[in-house]
């Protein structure tokens, strides 16, 4: 069997995968993913002032900063534009201008890209803490992705999602020519047979580029894995894992969603729509559904037991309120008693000691925690009790945030109180999926806010006729 076709029943395919040419600044080029720093309108601010009017993914994205924004028709008309000026498909006479300043786009009236790589890219990031992840783009299938709790698709979230954020990020997505991920996609490969392996193979070449990252986020570099004896070495691993992978119903479990898990929700329904929409020029074989580039989305797979990923936690972050009324609300609800802490660096070790479940309080009237007695107390009980009382007080307002140290900046903030949750452990976490389904929303981050995935390779998505 060749490898396409190993590759197509486990869910990828080989993309056509769009780089900037040589001219492009990569350094401004990349930018950290859209989901975060969604309080922090400054860091978006320096990043705009960086770019300026150069070539880059910032122009193609809406940060989620200003998803609220009453201007959001007008930054997505400037996001599709520039798109089209990017791709060199700009209709004569249409500018991709905006005073926008956080889509100012260059008056670029010819691609920007190289030719597209036929294959998949090997990457490697260099974080700020030290750390060295590795990673493969890809392609993936969307109809052998499902997000429901009672999945047993190839492709499984890893969280619950949250239907009403899907339409508003739709919105972007629909006849979008362009599409740059920051989704990734976890592997079970203790023996480190995928991605690591053709590393191995790929790594001694030259790589097709080396960018450090803005905001002191560290670096990344990217390979092309493109020859039929390393693309059979994908294909022969993604088929063992598979196989390790099929439970006794013989339903499989390869892929669990990481990180982007809204946006890859958000993908497979708006090709799910275009089919519905379709279903006429689908049946009558006008439109090829097997290879629409709409059926795909492109991500980044990385293995689950790579020594460069950190699972942290999603803290938690209360607008309207205080730390009593929160701490007295949880710890009736939970059980527990609440603790202060005289620094934060206490705060960080009692929330962070191992086989001991506390959560930490910080705000304007200082430093506490919920001491809980019950071990199994997580995320999976916190967030159904926030629901409650986000619920009985229906002016506070939440949000989720990658960091202690945003942590412990909005705390700072009158009305604010931040929630610091414990770590993750990720040793049971494909059993524990496949078992009782995703995770509360929000649970848990791979990595630290800079470490995100940034937005680099990209792919054609829609043409101007479908």
């Amino acid at each position: 069997m060749r490898y396409t076709e190993i590759l197509k029943q486990n869910a990828l395919c080989i993309p056509e995968i769009l780089l900037p040419n040589s001219k492009t600044d990569l350094s401004r080029w990349a930018v950290i993913a859209c989901d975060q720093f969604t309080q922090d309108r400054d860091y978006w601010k320096q990043v705009a002032a960086y770019v300026g009017d150069k070539p880059s993914t910032l122009h193609i994205i809406l940060p989620e900063v200003y998803l609220e924004d009453n201007d959001r028709a007008e930054r997505l008309t400037a996001i599709r534009k520039t798109m089209r000026t990017y791709l060199g498909t700009s209709p004569a006479g249409e500018s991709a201008k905006t005073d926008k300043s956080s889509n100012t786009t260059s008056d670029y009236t010819t691609g920007i890209f190289a030719p597209p790589v036929h294959g998949f890219i090997y990457i490697e990031r260099k974080t700020a803490y030290g750390r060295t992840r590795k990673g493969l783009i890809a392609a993936i299938d969307l109809d052998a992705y499902e997000w429901k709790s009672d999945s047993k698709a190839l492709i499984r979230a890893t969280e619950a999602t949250i239907v009403e954020r899907i339409p508003p990020r739709m919105e972007i997505r629909r006849g979008a020519p362009l599409e740059s991920p920051h989704i990734m996609l976890l592997v079970n490969d203790p023996g480190k047979s995928l991605i690591e392996k053709i590393g191995e193979r790929v790594r001694a070449g030259v790589p097709l580029y080396t960018a450090p990252l803005m905001e002191d986020a560290g670096s990344v570099s990217g390979w092309e894995v493109s020859s039929g004896d390393d693309l059979t070495s994908v294909a022969e691993a993604v088929q063992n894992l598979a196989k390790a992978g099929t439970a006794p119903d013989g339903s499989c479990f390869l892929f669990a969603v990481g990180d982007g898990n809204h946006s890859l929700a958000t993908a497979k329904a708006v090709w799910d729509e275009f089919k519905k929409n379709h279903a006429s020029d689908i049946s009558e074989g006008k439109i090829d559904v097997e290879n629409h580039p709409a059926r795909y989305a492109l991500v980044e797979l990385v293995n689950l037991y790579d020594e460069g990923l950190t699972f942290e936690p999603i803290h938690r972050v209360l607008f309207g309120t205080d730390t009593e009324t929160v701490s007295a609300y949880l710890s009736k609800k939970l059980g527990g008693s609440i603790r202060h802490a005289s620094s934060k660096e206490e705060l960080e070790k009692v929330t962070g000691a191992k086989n001991e479940t506390r959560f930490g309080f910080v705000s304007q009237s200082g430093l506490t925690y919920l001491d809980s007695p019950d071990p199994a107390l997580a995320v999976s009980r916190l967030q159904p009790a926030l629901d409650s009382f986000l619920a009985e007080n229906p002016a506070v307002k939440i949000d989720y945030i990658h960091g202690s140290d945003e942590v412990f900046r909005l705390g700072n903030k009158p009305g604010t109180v931040s929630i610091l949750l414990p770590p993750v452990e990720k040793d049971s976490f494909f059993t524990t999926i496949a078992a009782g389904g995703p995770l509360p929303r929000k649970s848990f981050s791979m990595g630290e806010a800079s470490e995100k995935r940034f937005y680099l390779e990209c792919r054609a998505l829609f043409t101007g006729d479908c």
